[in-house]
């Protein structure tokens, strides 16, 4: 139960979905018992970084002037153990973990932050403080490309895990890693499907995934049928869901997906739609043609004329990761979240268009940074 004695210490509030959780708390009568983990050099400059974050979520003045350098805790999961000087963490109780090195790219940081680092964190807070429930932020796709959709929140997948990029591995590793070896540790699994833009804000807090889309429609070729579902959620959505698991009085399951589900999942068609409301062009449906990744590798002479100014070879690379997704036609049943009360997401299709439009202006290659760190 999260009471006046309780602290909810959040990681990877600088992150886009550690900032939209932080957006939504900066509201809440429990801010004062909010802790933020962030990497800085002093506490003051850990506060400078929560606020233009907070800023990319235009959070209003009054709210920004909330955060309080005595609220942030420094350090990373790159080392640890250095975390745990500030005596603060003694007071946890509740922690939302959405901090972790997420990018589609190869790089050798990835293990170290996401399972060794992640992993000495908890078991060094466990060992601290009196957690009463440990919220980690993990994803849907962890469990690979070979699970049949619409994925239930209790499959449990065959060994070995084939795995189309090495994040998703490193994030079904230390929840395993987390089950087996810290047994006392409060853990409640939260699994997202794919986070694109903020149902108000379109991409203005981040563009990350929605230049996947852009490109399919600028390419008019995806590896998708029309009426293939893709399952999308917002950010501010995914946040909320999060806070409510942490703080909701009792659970009844361990593990959630957090998605649209199979029913409200949107179609293609449905997207194609939407963005184009949102451009003030027309839909692309009566010249669009599912494409294979090899049919899309070829189009690279026109990458930069359709899609502008980009590097046709990164550009190659990142059409053949997210084409590989897309074509499984993967979607996550969210019945788990559902018995919670929680409430459904809003279709991807029903705010695509602000995504849209909040992208003009834009450039694709500028808008996959985010995803390519």
């Amino acid at each position: 139960m999260f009471d006046s004695r309780s602290c909810l210490l959040v990681t990877g509030g600088t992150g886009f979905l550690g900032g939209a959780v932080i957006a939504d708390l900066v509201t809440r009568d429990i801010w004062p018992q909010v802790r933020m983990l962030v990497r800085a050099a002093s506490k003051e400059e850990g506060a400078q970084r929560i606020r233009a974050t907070l800023a990319r979520f235009e959070v209003p003045a009054a709210a920004l002037a909330r955060v309080s350098a005595q609220q942030i805790v420094l350090g990373d999961f790159a080392a640890p153990d250095a975390i745990f000087a500030d005596r603060a963490l003694e007071a946890v109780t509740h922690v939302i973990n959405s901090a972790a090195l997420t990018t589609f790219a190869t790089t050798p940081d990835l293990w170290p932050i996401n399972v060794d680092g992640t992993f000495r964190f908890a078991e060094r807070l466990v060992g601290l403080a009196r957690v009463e429930r440990f919220v980690h932020v993990g994803t849907a796709m962890c469990v690979g490309p070979d699970a049949v959709p619409p994925v239930a929140e209790d499959h449990v997948p065959t060994d070995p895990i084939r795995h189309l990029v090495p994040y998703t591995e490193t994030k079904i590793e230390i929840e395993r890693k987390l089950r087996r070896e810290l047994p006392q540790l409060p853990l409640i699994q939260a699994r997202p499907t794919i986070i694109v833009g903020h149902s108000s804000l379109g991409t203005r807090p981040s563009g990350s995934i929605f230049w996947v889309f852009r490109t399919a429609m600028l390419l008019e070729r995806w590896t998708v049928a029309p009426e293939g579902r893709i399952d999308v959620v917002p950010v501010d959505w995914t946040a909320h869901a999060l806070i409510e698991l942490a703080l909701k009085c009792s659970l009844k399951h361990s593990l959630y997906h957090l998605s649209a589900g199979p029913t409200l999942a949107s179609t293609f068609a449905e997207l194609d739609a939407a963005i184009a409301r949102g451009r003030g062009t027309t839909p692309i449906l009566s010249r669009y043609r599912q494409s294979s990744l090899e049919q899309l590798a070829a189009m690279s002479g026109e990458y930069q004329s359709r899609l502008g100014p980009c590097h046709p070879r990164i550009m190659q690379r990142a059409i053949r990761i997210y084409g590989s997704f897309a074509a499984l036609g993967m979607t996550f049943r969210n019945d788990h979240l559902l018995d919670e009360g929680l409430p459904a997401p809003p279709p991807f299709a029903a705010y695509a268009d602000l995504c849209a439009a909040t992208s003009e202006g834009i450039t694709i290659a500028d808008q996959m940074m985010a995803d390519f760190k």
